[in-house]
């Protein structure tokens, strides 16, 4: 009999917390990928969702496991702790980088209780005339999780939501 790993287990809990959330119509899921690395081996799911009532904003949930994890768990290494990470990235877009970026930073420490690293990756398109830059700001947590970890998802979609509700408030 098929035991399904960490990251599977994890993956349908997450799919299925998000679209509790879609359905209630809280969100609205835009994108999902289940995907499978055959140069590295690893696996990542992702979805894309934004706030049901506006849309500037969007979030992205990306759960991923390398395959030394995988290894490790399948053949039941002892020596091992194997499981996934899970990383949100968070899109807007702002026109004041050093303004508006540390305003961000300092409200999603304050959302998510200074628990994750948070790091902003501004864009625009060259040649254009810039009004607003594009503002990916991903939050990782810097450990794996695993199934004792299911019970923060809810909290964590929560956290989600305020920070896109916060975002979208903001305007840009």
């Amino acid at each position: 009999m098929f035991d399904p790993t960490i990251y599977e287990n994890l993956k349908v809990v997450l799919e299925g917390a998000v679209y509790d959330l879609d359905l209630s119509g809280h969100i609205l899921v835009t994108k999902r990928a289940d995907l499978i690395d055959l140069s590295t081996m690893s696996r990542s799911y992702v979805i894309d969702f934004t706030k049901k009532t506006t849309r500037p904003s969007k979030a992205e949930l990306c759960l991923h496991v390398h395959l030394s994890d995988l290894a490790a768990e399948i053949l039941e290494n002892p020596s091992a702790s194997p499981g996934c990470t899970l990383e949100i990235k968070l899109y807007t877009k702002v026109t004041d980088a050093e303004k508006d970026c540390a305003e961000i930073e300092k409200q999603l420490l304050q959302i998510w209780e200074h628990r994750p690293k948070i790091s902003q990756q501004l864009s625009f398109m060259y040649g254009s005339a810039v009004s607003f830059m594009n503002n990916q700001i991903t939050l990782s947590f810097g450990r794996k999780i695993n199934e004792s970890h299911i019970d923060d998802f809810s909290r964590l979609l929560d956290y989600a939501m305020d920070s896109l509700a916060w975002l979208d408030e903001r305007g840009m």
